[in-house]
């Protein structure tokens, strides 16, 4: 419940300075941005930069730093750079020397350069900003509180509800909750004539855990203005009930109907609640009003595919790609949309449109991890095409820097090889990744299971030992292990311990049920077995299980009833292997 609310006061502090009770409007971005441009500019002029002459000793100095930098000695580029700060009393090296303490996450090296920096630009609202950053996140964050309070009192009224939330914002990371909110208190005293003091109160509270205050506060800045959404929204985050932050939200929207920001957070606490259909109605409300709401765009298309409406949300997500586009300086990632639309348009055996929507991210999103996921997903679809060379020099292009990411391209490329019936090579992509990453248990599982696939028992058996050595707690180990000798027919008092161990692990995995049931079956327990195969149906009506069941029944004489099962799964999954091979060792028909 509280992400919900939490996301949509985050956005609604940041935008909702228009209609407030100085009857300002909110800036344009472009009118923000230029007042940036016009503070530091302001702030350049009243912090001089030293008369120096570029010597070629400071520029050696600065050049060997940068390349010490890019090389990975970061304190001797930090050193070189804040002494030359000290004696040359210039404000852009210091500044340059947090930057490096920052990227090699040295946060008292940090501190030391901010405050120099501050010290050598003490009208530079960026130095400030730094400033203010660590200091709230240290030990002592007392020396934060004169310098938010000067801010507060400088700032045009018209202009302080924009600070007041700023300032709760910084004090948000405090380390220390208790004494973060004890100081914006005071700050905040002078001004608890306006609804954003008690909106930011109610916010400080909530995030240090006193539900009872952030309820006062938000009360208090409705009484102010009866209409305020962010007033209403921090009274509903700070009500524990879920009904009964619902009757808030719905009370507010039945007096104010077009409360946008309200009726955006009760569909999303509806969706969280899996009340789909009143979520959705809720997002279509908004969307009559502002047809070009990418939030409600989003929201639909996700809860269309919880509803099973695939085309809906296709449509949904279409539309919201087209207004992205149409709007370049939104500055929003569509690359997990793409990634859905292609998706979507994959499980409808659409490869062709699915390849479409992947060809549109251009690589500028290369730092996202949504673009990374993108191009595995593109990788698939391209093999599906029958391009398997194509799909593996997208993946051998990728190259992350991160482990996890990088097991996952093996994962991936293995998994590519083994769909288009090259298991060899799919087992010598898996054993190369393992040389690389020996530990990793991931690939150590996939490893196994496709020796598994080509028969080779003891590679399969030796490999799972070994990740059971290293994750005792892997029950997906057990698992396989105990499954593969069950199947086989081979150890099976062995197989029922493996299995029986993994149960203790993942009592309700469907998967591990099915594994029990199976063994039950292989020891001649029909029962036993056919009571585990139900609880695992019930749970997962995969094909596999109902093959599973269908043959336990069919051995207890309940033949009409296996065959039922056995035709549920071919429809589910027409080429199920084991549902073939288990028909003709029958000799049974569907």
């Amino acid at each position: 419940m509280k992400n919900a609310f939490a996301i949509v006061t985050l956005s609604a502090l940041l935008s909702a300075c228009a209609g407030m009770q100085s009857g300002s409007q909110h800036p344009s971005d472009s009118a923000v941005s230029k007042a940036g441009s016009e503070t530091e500019s302001h702030a350049a002029a009243l912090d001089p930069l030293p008369q120096l002459e570029l010597s070629s000793e400071i520029t050696f100095l600065v050049l060997s730093s940068e390349i010490a930098f890019q090389r990975g000695e970061w304190e001797s580029a930090y050193i070189t750079l804040l002494g030359l700060a000290q004696k040359t009393r210039d404000s852009r090296l210091a500044h340059r020397a947090a930057e490096i303490a920052i990227a090699a996450k040295r946060g008292s090296e940090a501190l030391a350069a901010v405050r120099l920096w501050r010290e050598l630009a003490p009208h530079s609202d960026e130095a400030t900003q730094y400033f203010l950053g660590f200091i709230v996140l240290s030990d002592n964050p007392s020396e934060a509180e004169p310098i938010l309070a000067q801010r507060l009192s400088s700032t045009a009224p018209n202009a302080r509800a924009l600070t007041i939330f700023q300032t709760q914002r910084v004090l948000a990371r405090a380390k220390e909750k208790a004494i973060a909110f004890a100081m914006l208190e005071r700050l905040l005293a002078p001004y608890k004539d306006m609804l954003e003091a008690h909106v930011a109160l109610a916010q400080g509270a909530f995030a240090k855990g006193d539900n009872v205050r952030a309820t006062e506060e938000g009360k208090l800045a409705l009484a102010i203005k009866p209409d305020s959404e962010l007033a209403l929204l921090s009274l509903a985050q700070a009500t524990p009930n879920p009904d009964a932050a619902l009757e808030i939200l719905n009370t507010f929207l039945t007096a104010y109907p077009k409360a946008r920001e309200v009726r955006t957070a009760y569909g999303r606490m509806l969706v969280d609640l899996k009340q789909y259909d009143l979520a959705g109605k809720q997002f279509q409300i908004v969307l009559k009003n502002t047809p070009e709401d990418l939030t409600s765009l989003y929201a639909l298309g996700v809860i269309s595919i919880q509803t099973d409406q695939p085309k809906v949300a296709e449509g949904y997500f279409a539309n919201y790609i087209s207004i992205l586009e149409a709007n370049p300086n939104d500055e929003r990632d569509g690359t997990k949309v793409i990634v859905l639309l292609a998706q979507l348009a994959e499980e409808r055996g659409d490869s062709e449109t699915a390849a479409k929507w992947l060809a549109k991210l251009d690589g500028s999103e290369a730092e996202n991890a949504a673009y990374f996921d993108a191009q595995l997903k593109r990788a698939h679809v391209i093999a599906k095409r029958g391009e398997l060379a194509t799909a593996r020099k997208l993946l051998h292009e990728l190259m992350p820097a991160e482990k996890a990411d990088q097991v996952q391209v093996i994962q991936v490329e293995a998994t590519l090889l083994r769909d288009a019936n090259k298991v060899e090579d799919s087992l010598e992509i898996l054993g190369a990744g393992l040389k690389k990453f020996p530990t990793d248990t991931d690939l150590l599982y996939d490893y196994a299971m496709m020796a598994e696939k080509l028969d080779r028992l003891f590679l399969m058996e030796t490999t799972l030992r070994k990740l059971i050595t290293l994750a005792p707690d892997n029950h997906q180990a057990y698992n396989a292990l105990g499954y593969s000798l069950a199947d086989r027919n081979l150890r099976l008092d062995e197989a029922r311990e493996l299995i029986v161990k993994a149960l203790s692990l993942a009592p309700e995995d469907a998967f591990i049920l099915d594994s029990m049931g199976w063994v039950e079956f292989r020891l001649g327990k029909l029962d036993e077995a056919e009571g585990f195969l139900r609880r695992a149906f019930a749970q997962r009506q995969d094909a596999e299980i109902a093959v599973h069941l269908g043959e336990v029944l069919w051995n207890k004489g309940e033949r009409s009833a296996a065959q039922k099962l056995w035709r549920e799964a071919q429809t589910k999954d027409p080429k199920n292997d084991a549902l073939k091979s288990t028909l003709t060792r029958l000799n049974a028909t569907l």
